[in-house]
């Protein structure tokens, strides 16, 4: 069952704390999950969620550790020793504490990880440091069970009841040959089901999914959700095993993805959060906020260069929000489309056919909406010229808004840059000052000033 976390439960941690009743604070948390000691921490000030760090088993705190925030995780750990911060270390898969050791400084790195008392699990944790955020490597854990094509099956069934002791899901078993070249998988029930003499290399399934440890996170997600798998093995050039993604390492990277992709795509340059400082949050909000300063000013002066225009038919002015507006909406739905197309590798076919289809569909919602603006013009007795402008405006403004949304996230892609920077402001922005030129040029066309 859930554990209720409300306002006395925490109160009645904190009056342990302070009182350091250390036995009803074990008592009182020695079956909770690790992710509901994450949430007792990060609501608790940090003398009191220290203490409380320090106190648990690190069996448990090693766990909640990554589910608590990383802003408070980092302060946390500004208050452990690099020896109790590698009894935590000891405790986790690889991936998991190469993660937790990325986030402190140089320094502090080298000290805790001389600090870990199993060499092996040192040098696997330094050997995941070294590869490049947003690849596969960095996202791999060493903990696995694999299996050698030589060995008989009672050998084979022995030595991964060790492996076994180290990992915490088996997923799957790979077989490898003597220079630890992935050959394949076994099955569970081959094995149980297979004769004592026999080897290995008489019953594995040789057809396996596998990625390259230099391989891109987003391609690794996406061979992961095509084929539904749990876990995928990772190897190098030579196609040699080093270790294995699981599925919650790919479900974080996503989050991860999404987060940065909606903030992006909301006009923010750097990954914050709400109680991020006044500075912190001013870096990552100005450089979009000054693009539309300039945007604005922009349209500013091509509405200024129409400033006869406007004394003539004023009636103009009071259109340039709907023209701009919808310039910005339609440019938004068409980039989000595409940027979420490439996310999930769903761009396909021909250029020119999505080309055709976007100027069909942009023309399609572009003619009913003019129908409607031309039936509220007649309402309001709006010269039928003016009815016209507006009508033919949001026509070709649709579809310019709807090809620069569409076609700006895939060069962007082309190019290396993330396409969800296409679904904010930039594109907005842009399509505002399009929208509001082709305005009043169609406008200078029919009006004729």
């Amino acid at each position: 069952m859930e554990l209720e976390i409300n306002k006395d439960f925490i109160e009645k941690i904190k009056q342990l704390i302070l009182s350091k009743d250390d036995d009803a604070l074990l008592t009182l948390l020695a079956e909770e999950h690790p992710a509901d000691i994450a949430e007792i921490i990060d609501l608790l000030n940090l003398n009191d969620a220290t203490y409380l760090f320090k106190l648990l088993d690190s069996e448990k705190t090693a766990e909640a550790l990554m589910e608590i925030d990383e802003d408070d995780r980092e302060k946390i750990l500004q208050n452990l020793s690099a020896e109790e911060i590698a009894e935590e270390i000891d405790e986790l898969d690889t991936d998991d504490a190469a993660d937790i050791i990325a986030e402190l400084p140089k320094d502090r790195k080298t000290e805790v990880i001389s600090e870990i008392e199993d060499d092996e699990h040192a040098k696997d944790i330094v050997e995941l440091l070294q590869y490049k955020e947003g690849t596969a490597g960095s996202l791999m854990a060493k903990e696995l069970v694999k299996a050698k094509e030589t060995w008989k099956i009672p050998t084979c069934v022995s030595r991964m009841r060790t492996q076994a002791r180290e990992v915490t899901h088996v997923h799957s078993i790979y077989v490898v040959d003597k220079k630890d070249i992935l050959l394949g998988r076994l099955s569970l029930k081959d094995l149980l089901v297979a004769s004592d003499d026999a080897f290995v290399s008489d019953i594995y399934i040789p057809k396996v999914d596998f990625v390259n440890v230099n391989d891109e996170a987003e391609d690794v997600a996406r061979i992961m959700q095509k084929y539904d798998l749990e876990a995928i093995p990772v190897v190098n050039d030579k196609n040699q095993l080093l270790g294995r993604i699981t599925i919650d390492d790919i479900v974080d990277f996503i989050k991860e993805e999404a987060e940065k992709d909606y903030q992006m795509a909301a006009g923010l340059t750097d990954d914050v959060e709400a109680d991020d400082t006044i500075l912190q949050l001013s870096k990552a909000r100005l450089p979009w906020l000054i693009l539309g300063l300039f945007g604005g000013l922009a349209a500013a002066a091509i509405m200024g260069g129409f400033e006869n225009a406007l004394k003539s038919f004023p009636i103009l002015f009071f259109f340039t929000p709907l023209i701009a507006a919808m310039a910005g909406n339609v440019g938004v739905q068409s980039s989000a489309i595409i940027v979420q197309g490439l996310a999930n590798d769903n761009i396909k076919g021909s250029m020119w056919k999505r080309l055709l289809k976007e100027v069909s569909l942009s023309l399609f919602n572009g003619v009913i909406l003019a129908i409607l603006v031309i039936i509220f013009g007649v309402i309001q007795n709006y010269d039928t010229k003016i009815s016209i402008t507006l009508a033919l405006s949001l026509i070709v403004v649709i579809i310019f808004a709807a090809l620069i949304g569409t076609f700006v996230p895939l060069i962007l892609d082309k190019k290396g840059i993330d396409p969800a920077v296409a679904t904010g402001p930039f594109i907005t922005t842009s399509n505002d000052i399009f929208g509001i030129f082709i305005f009043f040029f169609i406008a200078k066309v029919i009006l004729g000033f």
